[in-house]
């Protein structure tokens, strides 16, 4: 199965929708224009449900098969949310939004699912039935989890799940993936360092919490360095520095630090969070000051299903002929909560040559989209093949 006919010829049609979503980015669970736009779509298209508010404000739609004798659900899954970033694309159709804009492609992920669920709803030449998830708040808000508790599986009695992420610097429309973690966990730390404030031309005096802090950020890497399996993935980066004083004569009384961890295992994320409070109250206690730690667990590892990511590199490789083996990436992705309720899979599709995303000159290459809504259609025909 090649890149279908029908997505060449629906092409123009996604690409108008990808770009009116990219004009008019919402973040976090603040979709509101977009999942309604969703909402009315699928509803043209003759989708058999169309449920809104899921998630807070996710959209769900119910593609039934011509048949459903195999009694199968599967549920593909993008996400509609922005990011808080001012555009520097000089697009005719950039951002209207000051401060966000669609710096990660969900605008393209989302397209490419409505013009898949068109397709479906069109030829319905499948034995079973689709869910095609529309979510909001993947950007760190946990749109997935809530989806989720909203009881979104049991609810449509959904077996397996897949999702699809653009990626810059692979070629466009072809394919990478990997079975196991893929993408990892993400973890946040604050760290209040408190000491004795004082005049900068007497230190003696004070108990120093900028060079309690400075030792501190050093001896965070150790975690890395020393305490992991050098064959473990973990990554522990303070990115925030901030003193209580900002004079040039004053040794401040209090430092502030914050940061992420990124880890692919429960057992490695679990020794991170202990060490990061081991080695602050530690380093704490021997500048005679005090440390509080306070860690927030975020999404979790992301990991594919082997028989899933199987099924779904050999969709990949029917679209574009083949489908490599994706690098472990320490990005973070809430298809992971979906990933821990039902067996499925998480792939990759290339965006070609651009920006990588986050970045401010980011924007999802359309030439991407008949493959990657021949993908999401061979899902479902491939595996609920009509009889």
């Amino acid at each position: 199965m090649p890149i279908k006919n029908r997505f060449a010829e629906l092409q123009g049609e996604i690409t108008e929708w990808r770009r009116d979503i990219h004009e008019n980015p919402e973040i976090l669970f603040e979709t509101h224009r977009t999942s309604a736009l969703v909402a009315e779509r699928l509803r043209e298209f003759g989708c058999d449900e169309v449920v809104t508010g899921i998630g807070r404000t996710g959209v769900v739609g119910v593609i039934k098969g011509r048949a459903d004798t195999s009694g199968k659900v599967i549920g593909l899954r993008a996400d509609m949310d922005a990011l808080p970033i001012h555009e520097a694309t000089g697009l005719d159709y950039a951002s209207k939004t000051d401060g966000a804009m669609h710096a990660c492609g969900h605008d393209g992920h989302t397209a490419m699912l409505l013009g898949a669920a068109k397709y479906l709803s069109e030829t319905r030449n499948f034995d079973g039935t689709v869910v095609v998830i529309f979510q909001p708040a993947e950007e760190g808000g946990g749109g997935g989890r809530e989806m989720c508790e909203d009881g979104m599986m049991d609810r449509w009695g959904i077996q397996e799940v897949y999702g699809m992420h653009n990626w810059p610097g692979r070629p466009v429309g072809s394919f990478a993936i990997r079975s196991g973690a893929f993408f990892a966990a993400t973890d946040q730390f604050d760290i209040s360092f408190e000491g004795k404030g004082g005049h900068a031309a007497k230190p003696h005096e004070t108990v120093d919490t900028t060079v309690m802090a400075a030792q501190a950020v050093l001896a965070l890497q150790t975690i890395a360095a020393r305490n992991a399996d050098p064959v473990d993935q973990v990554v522990v980066s303070v990115t925030s520095f901030e003193t209580s004083s900002n004079a040039f004569n004053v040794i401040p009384q209090s430092v502030k630090l914050k940061g992420t961890v990124r880890t692919m295992s429960e057992d490695m994320r679990d020794l991170a969070e202990k060490r990061i409070h081991e080695i602050c109250a530690g380093v704490a206690t021997t500048f005679g000051g005090t440390a509080d730690v306070t860690y927030y667990r975020g999404y979790p590892v992301m990991v594919n299903s082997n028989e899933q990511t199987d099924f779904a590199a050999d969709v990949a490789r029917s679209v574009a002929g083949n489908c490599d083996e994706a690098p472990l990436i320490m990005g973070g992705e809430d298809f992971a909560f979906m990933l821990e309720e039902r067996p499925g899979a998480y792939i990759l599709v290339g965006n070609g040559d651009t920006a990588a995303v986050h970045h401010p000159e980011y924007n999802f290459n359309d030439e991407a989209i008949p493959a990657g809504c021949s993908w999401w259609a061979g899902i479902v025909e491939q595996r609920m093949p009509a009889a």
